[in-house]
């Protein structure tokens, strides 16, 4: 089992770190390389990418650029963390209609300045922005750049709490929208509950439950829930070996020679594409540069 990789999509129960889930499938299945892909916080459920053997080298090329959300606000408090796990530091009487919402939301689509929530592992001065909170010390984050596709509402029945769904891209933290719509509305909130229902080509609908993982009998190899290392990676260049000779260069680390005619979704002009994956039946055994006709391997994989 340990030479074999390939992807898990799980979904990551509330209340357990990335890192714990990670532990858990590590110890039940006898794992040495594991690792997992956008990390969720204890307080947010939903989908995590897990790599098994040394797809965990293949962990970067998962395209988390568009990640998609379903999570509520509850107006009329900010807490320290921007989430329920903080204590409130705000109040306001203030509760916004839905007609006042909408039109704000409007505001806030495409690319926007975003500064992640003081409870973040964003760096300050080298170190984590949640440890200098833990401190008490008197810090501020730096405004970023984040893109949002798309926003939803889809439920406004509860005029303290509304749910919503989003598609926004990479670094985009949810907990800083919610609090910086809560000031453009003159008021306060925090995210009441938080799911991730995308990453990539990972989703809700084909996540594995983890409690079903741990008391699965049989190995990885054989479970339904286990995606080749290929079948996870969107919109990349990849070719298929079939020589044995180019199969033992590889794992030596040589350098080879391909038909590039016979490129895998090869997009119009290839030439920008610099990375190309080497793979058999699914499985990646390198990852390189092509120069002309000739394959260098970065990785390999074998």
């Amino acid at each position: 089992m340990n030479n074999y990789q390939g992807w898990l999509n799980v979904y990551k129960p509330l209340g357990l770190s990335s890192f714990a889930v990670v532990k858990k499938i590590k110890k039940k299945y006898g794992l040495e390389k594991i690792g997992h892909g956008g990390t969720l916080d204890p307080l947010a459920e939903g989908v995590l990418p897990i790599a098994i053997g040394k797809a965990t080298k293949l962990i970067p090329f998962i395209n988390n650029n568009i990640k998609e959300y379903e999570f509520e606000i509850k107006w009329g408090e900010q807490t320290s963390t921007d989430d329920t796990e903080g204590k409130i530091i705000n109040q306001s009487n203030y509760i916004p209609s839905d007609k006042e919402i909408e039109k704000k939301l409007k505001k806030f689509k495409g690319e926007i300045l975003q500064k992640p929530p003081k409870a973040s592992a964003t760096k300050i001065r080298g170190k984590r922005a949640y440890k200098l909170l833990r401190e008490n010390k008197n810090f501020e984050t730096k405004e970023k750049r984040v893109f949002l596709y798309s926003l939803d509402i889809l439920d406004f029945s509860n005029n303290l709490i509304t749910k919503m769904k989003i598609k926004c891209g990479k670094g985009f933290y949810i907990r800083s929208f919610v609090r910086d719509i809560a000031e453009s509305l003159n008021t306060k909130a925090h995210v009441n509950s938080l799911k991730r229902t995308k990453v990539g080509k990972f989703n809700e609908k084909n996540a594995n439950l983890l409690d079903d993982l741990l008391k699965i009998g049989q190995t990885l190899i054989g479970f339904k829930g286990f995606h080749t290392s290929i079948s996870m990676l969107d919109d990349i260049l990849a070719y298929e070996i079939d020589d044995e000779k180019n199969r033992l260069s590889l794992s030596q680390g040589k350098s080879i020679n391909i038909d590039v005619n016979k490129l895998v979704n090869p997009p119009l002009n290839f030439a920008d594409r610099k990375i190309v994956f080497l793979t058999d039946k699914g499985k990646v055994l390198s990852f390189g540069e092509l120069n002309g006709n000739l394959f260098k391997p970065d990785k390999v994989l074998i």
